[in-house]
């Protein structure tokens, strides 16, 4: 459906550079609903990918809930009062079984086309506390869906936390929770929007259509599996 009936195209690139499977995914920019179908589509069909995804905002229909069935791979995650400790132990049994956990650590779909928006620390302490390798995604092209509309992707070399701290962090595990963890999940989140901010910015042009360019059903495209809404494309 989505590269014969809507036309979707999409330039993945980087694919040699994928582990065999057991690794934690973080993508970016994250701006719609198409962003998963992005991931998978830049994955093999094997092994499996996992998301974690807001329960409340995702089963709000049954053509949803059946398409979600269908298609696998969600952790549904209720907010409010459930702390990061359910998302770790998501992520190791994931991992643990060669799959691929992933995380789109902007936490929302608001955001500025072309530009990484703000990351938020939950993938930071996910990566810390299970040491598993980190795959970087860079993807362009979902803020807006119309007919024909033309995206992009790119796998970045795999690392991990230790790689990515570098002399910041001795390797030792502080205490769930501390001070010192959460010091750490905030450097370890700088230096993963360090990655991923240009290959987005770069991936960006080659995804802008002509002025000229129709685009045709981009209202009903662009919110299909949306909640319709206000998306602040111009926030930093």
């Amino acid at each position: 459906m989505l590269f014969g009936l809507f036309r979707f195209r999409i330039d993945a690139r980087g694919r040699e550079l994928l582990p065999v499977g057991g690794y934690l995914l973080v993508g970016a920019a994250h701006r719609g609903w198409m962003d998963p179908f992005v991931v998978m589509h830049a994955l093999p069909a094997e092994p499996r990918c996992w998301f974690l995804g807001s329960a409340p905002s995702t089963f709000t229909s049954r053509s949803r809930e059946a398409l979600i069935h269908r298609v696998g791979g969600l952790l549904p995650v209720w907010r409010g009062g459930i702390g990061v400790e359910s998302h770790v132990a998501a992520a190791r049994a994931v991992v643990r079984n060669g799959g691929v956990f992933v995380q789109m650590p902007e936490g929302t779909v608001s955001g500025p086309a072309g530009r990484i928006g703000p990351f938020r620390m939950g993938a930071a302490l996910i990566a810390l506390r299970t040491g598993a390798p980190i795959v970087p995604l860079a993807f362009a092209g979902t803020e807006e869906l119309y007919l024909g509309r033309r995206m992009a992707s790119r796998v970045l070399p795999p690392t991990s936390a230790r790689e990515l701290l570098g002399d910041a962090w001795d390797g030792a595990l502080p205490p769930e929770g501390s001070r010192e963890e959460l010091a750490l999940a905030h450097q370890l989140t700088a230096r993963l929007e360090a990655i991923l901010g240009p290959p987005v910015e770069a991936l960006h042009p080659e995804t802008v259509d002509p002025p000229g360019r129709p685009r045709r059903l981009r209202r009903q495209l662009t919110w299909l599996l949306l909640r319709p809404g206000r998306l602040d494309r111009e926030a930093g």
